[in-house]
Formats: structure tokens, sequence, C-alpha cells
């Protein structure tokens, strides 16, 4: 049976803006999202019958429909039905390194690397634009996760336009194990609490005026990597950080180390810092370790990384991009 593994990048956010509401009822956004080496291994194998199997190594994650790697495959399915047909179904198999619920895209990141490999898998010849047209459809991440790297996100976070690569940062990440965030709360709340300063959906040039990505763009186009570390912003900190005040209290330490800049990734409660090498960034890790002493604090150390969903081969190691028009 024929098979392929990938490696599935998490994401963090460098910026988010939240600008209004839209008509289909999500927010208007603005975001510099940025992939780090941090991966989930995404094995798929084709079965031989017309099924879709699930099983991950991490017990919150759901074998089912709940899980949006599941829903990836069964969206593939349907708009395939030949493809099914002539292949058969796939078991999926989820190695996760990725923290859940954690605000780093990582339920996104399988989902898009079950779209690249089934494509690979069933032989579809799908374009890297008409995946993430498939993806977008499962959630807002998806596209980015598909393609990676350093990219504004614009709209509901699914309009992309690429951004020079950001190599050499080293990231420390720091996230509680039993604590989580709903990304819905955070969202609604922004919106019961801000909502009076929002753009109106038909008001153009008030949602100009509202944007303040520009600066960071800037920056990653200069490649200032303090100035990027100046920058950092994220609007959803407003309303995570007085209800979570552990979160706050990572935030800080973070802050106390030294580091080039500290935030909150996405709707949390994942806090990262950038460092200028895997050392200094060792180096934080220890210090914000010794600062708050919880047996419950995770931490990990990543480079940005300029890909989304890589092929992995056991006998080499290799993680190439996928190639795409």
């Amino acid at each position: 049976m024929r098979s392929y593994s990938l490696l599935a990048s998490a994401k963090i956010n460098l910026y988010l803006e939240i600008i209004g509401d839209r008509p289909d009822g999500y927010h208007e956004l603005a975001m510099v999202l940025q992939s780090i080496d941090l991966a989930d291994r995404i094995d798929l194998r084709a079965i031989g019958t017309d099924t879709i199997r699930v099983r991950c190594d991490h017990p919150q994650v759901p074998p089912d429909k709940n899980n949006l790697a599941y829903r990836a495959a069964d969206l593939l399915a349907k708009q395939f039905p030949d493809a099914l047909a002539k292949y058969g179904g796939v078991e999926i198999a989820i190695h996760k390194q990725i923290p859940v619920a954690a605000g780093l895209a990582g339920g996104s990141a399988n989902a898009a690397a079950v779209l690249v490999g089934m494509d690979l898998l069933w032989q579809l010849g799908l374009t890297q634009s008409e995946l993430q047209e498939l993806g977008g459809t499962l959630g807002s991440d998806v596209p980015f996760c598909i393609a990676g790297g350093t990219a504004l996100a614009t709209g509901r976070g699914d309009k992309l336009s690429p951004l020079p690569d950001l190599g050499g940062f080293s990231v420390v990440l720091a996230k509680y194990r039993n604590l989580s965030i709903s990304t819905a709360w955070a969202y609604q709340t922004y919106r019961q609490q801000f909502s009076s300063s929002y753009c109106a959906a038909e008001d153009l040039e008030c949602r100009r005026e509202r944007l303040h990505s520009g600066p960071m763009v800037g920056a990653i186009a200069q490649k200032d990597r303090s100035k990027i570390g100046q920058l950092l912003h994220n609007d959803l900190e407003k309303v995570a950080l007085p209800v979570y005040p552990q979160v706050l209290q990572l935030r800080e330490a973070f802050e106390s180390a030294g580091v080039l800049g500290t935030m909150m990734s996405g709707s949390g409660p994942t806090v990262f810092a950038l460092a200028e090498s895997p050392e200094q960034a060792q180096q934080v890790l220890e210090r914000v370790k010794s600062a708050i002493a919880s047996p419950d604090l995770d931490f990990w150390v990543a480079q940005f990384s300029n890909t989304g969903i890589r092929i992995f081969s056991e006998e080499n190691d290799l993680k190439a991009p996928i190639p795409r028009v």
C-alpha cells in the first residue's frame, strides 16, 4: 500500500489586529503569520477500503469527525469520489509535538498535511492555490499552514500575501499543560468589549486608517530583528491577560529574561519570545523556568521555518518543502 509521511509546522502570530465585523459573522483581521519548525508528523497510508481512520498518540485529540484532519480527508473523499473508488480510503496517524489547544494552529496544520498528503497519495495533481481554497473551507488557518513561511493574512485570515523569509530567528515557547483558552471565547469577548470601536463593513476609509500592520511588514522587509521584536502585537491579549493571570505572569517573565520581544500567540494560552540564537533561546528558557517553578509549565525551543508542510523520510531525515505551482 502507498504511504506518505509529512511534517506539519506550527504557526505563531507576530501581529494580530482586529478591524471589525464581517458580513459572514467572522472578524476582519490583519495578521502577520510565521511558521516554526515545531511540527507534528502525519503518516498517511492507503487502506483499500472506502473508510477514513484516524489515530493519535495524544489523548486529547479525537479520532473522529471532530478532528480537523478527519474532516480534511472526508472533504477530499467527497470532492473526488473517483479517486476514492480507485485508491481507497486512508489511515491517518498523528504524532503530536505541537501542544493541543495552544494557539499554534496544530489542528489546522494537521488538516493541511492531510490535504497535501492525500493529493500525493491519490495523484490528484492539485496546485497549492487549489489546496488552499479547499483548506479555507475547513478553517481560516489551514491555507497558511499549507504554504507556511512568513505571510500577511487579511480577511478572516485566509487571504495571504507572502512576506520575505525571516531566517535565523529562534523562538522559545511556553504553555501551561492544563490551561486552554477557547478561540471562540476570545473573539466573542473581544467583540463584547470593543465592538464600539469597530469599523463598519462598508466603511473602507475607516478600515484603511485602522490598519497598523505596515510598520511590522516594513521591519520584516528590512529583516530588522530588534524592531520586529518591539512591534509584536496581539489584540486578543486585551481580553485574555486580565482573565488568565498566569499567562500575564509568563509574558512578564519572558520580558525580564532579556528577549527581543514576547507575546501570546493567537488566542493563547501559549506565550512565545524571540531570541537571536538557539543558545540565547535556551538561556531564556532556563531563566523563565527558574522564575516560575511550575510542574505544569512546558517549554519548547524552535526556529523560524520558511515552509508549512514538508515530506519526511526517516531514512535520511529529509525535510523538503512540497513543490507547488
